[in-house]
């Protein structure tokens, strides 16, 4: 049973007295109904602790239940779920590149059809970034909807660049001035004779993200890993640059770099040891306002799409949260009530404002930032999404995404080590993912 006391959930009661509300999708105004969801425990408590309230507020007669789940077991779980026959939640929020093998069993709804009668004709499915949008989207079908849009973006110490005498970056800045750049922001600071701050930190380390940086440079000198049959276009000259480019970076990076992934990059960043930063935008609220958490303040930090390359002037990597339902759930229009509220503008703001949570409306966007600190990291996000359209700067969209990612991980890491020169780790990620989608029957 769902409420079992075993599971790691968090619950916000709603208050007792009910009041009438003009929601859309709910069969009565007055109707009192509890939804669950399946989210990432990264930003589960956040949502329970910010949004849900501010939600309640508006609809006191939905009980939202947040299941919270770790990163590494939500596929598995989510996957699960859906095809057990008796669904246990009314929403689950998925990671971008899990959606299609999601979609693809055929037990989600289709969000602008199954539910027009519910949907609020103020939402404006044409508002959100297309980019943005596409991330929900399966063989012509709207599957789930952007709840915490992210990108890769560049984070940049305005401190440490002027202390080196570099301009920061701007406009059209390519890999090539980041080459250029790196070697002087490493410097010994206090005169010991030992470096104390580094060029750049970002994911070295075997991980299915690292990838992604890699994907980055190559996109934006005009490769992609894919034709359109699905045969791979990643093994060649362009990209064996790009990994060699990416492999490089290395060594302007603090001491055991190349392991790094998500979180000592972080680190490494808000303490002021790096100059420049690639990892999700999501993560600017931490590195630059809150003072719990980062050395930074908003004056000293940068945001930009990453560097440009031949074929695009910037670059980036779509990362999208969306929110889907379960064709089965018990409680499907309450649960895109919720869902409608967290991405209409209204909920957009809010979200940006209290949680730094990236919007993927283009009137958020373009609208004014409800705080002065939004303004540039808006700007950030629509260059970014721009980058991503031009280039396709996302991860494979087929069920079988995360099966290709791995592949992808192990022979990156492997090139990143030294154990084989990146010709070999391409050659040898090719013939893998060959051999795996041909297994999964994707080749006639």
């Amino acid at each position: 049973m769902f409420a079992s006391k075993s599971r790691r959930v968090f619950t916000i009661f709603v208050l007792t007295l009910i009041v009438a509300i003009s929601s859309v999708g709910l069969s009565s105004a007055q109707e009192q109904v509890t939804i669950y969801g399946m989210v990432n425990d990264a930003f589960a408590r956040i949502w329970l602790e910010n949004l849900v309230p501010a939600f309640n507020e508006k609809y006191p007669n939905i009980e939202v239940v947040i299941d919270p789940v770790p990163y590494g077991e939500l596929l598995p779980k989510q996957l699960l779920e859906l095809t057990s026959g008796a669904p246990s939640y009314d929403f689950i929020v998925t990671d971008d590149p899990w959606l299609p093998q999601l979609a693809a069993t055929g037990l989600l709804m289709d969000l602008k059809t199954d539910l027009a009668d519910v949907t609020d004709p103020d939402y404006n499915w044409d508002d959100f970034a297309p980019g943005a949008l596409a991330a929900g989207e399966w063989n012509g079908g709207q599957y789930s909807v952007p709840v915490r849009s992210n990108l890769l973006l560049m984070f940049y110490n305005r401190t440490l660049f002027e202390e080196a005498g570099l301009e920061e970056p701007g406009e059209g800045y390519s890999w090539d001035d980041l080459a250029a750049d790196l070697p002087q922001l490493v410097r010994d600071t206090d005169g010991d004779g030992t470096d104390d701050v580094w060029g750049i930190a970002t994911y070295f380390g075997r991980d299915p993200l690292t990838p992604t940086i890699w994907q980055a440079i190559f996109n934006s000198n005009g490769g992609q890993l894919f034709d359109a049959e699905l045969n791979p276009t990643f093994n060649t000259p362009e990209g064996i640059e790009a990994l060699q480019y990416h492999i490089d970076l290395a060594q302007y990076g603090p001491p055991g770099v190349s392991a790094y992934t998500f979180t000592d990059t972080l680190e490494a960043f808000r303490q002021g040891r790096v100059a420049v930063m690639f990892n999700w935008g999501s993560v600017y609220h931490g590195v630059a306002i809150n003072p719990e958490t980062t050395s930074l303040t908003a004056e000293q930090v940068g945001v930009a799409p990453l560097p440009g390359g031949s074929a695009v002037d910037s670059s980036s990597h779509r990362g999208i949260w969306t929110a889907a339902i379960p064709r089965e759930a018990a409680n499907p229009e309450a649960a895109w009530t919720f869902i409608q509220w967290m991405t209409s503008q209204e909920g957009e703001v809010f979200t940006s404002a209290t949680v730094g949570q990236f919007p993927a409306r283009i009137s958020t966007l373009t609208g004014e930032a409800p705080q002065d600190w939004l303004v540039d990291v808006f700007a950030a996000i629509n260059a970014g999404y721009d980058a991503i359209g031009q280039g396709d700067m996302w991860r494979p969209r087929l069920p079988d995404s995360d099966g290709v990612q791995q592949i992808l991980a192990l022979h990156h890491s492997r090139a990143m080590t030294g154990d084989v020169t990146p010709e070999q780790a391409l050659a040898d990620a090719e013939a893998e993912i060959i051999e795996f989608l041909t297994d999964k029957g994707y080749y006639d």
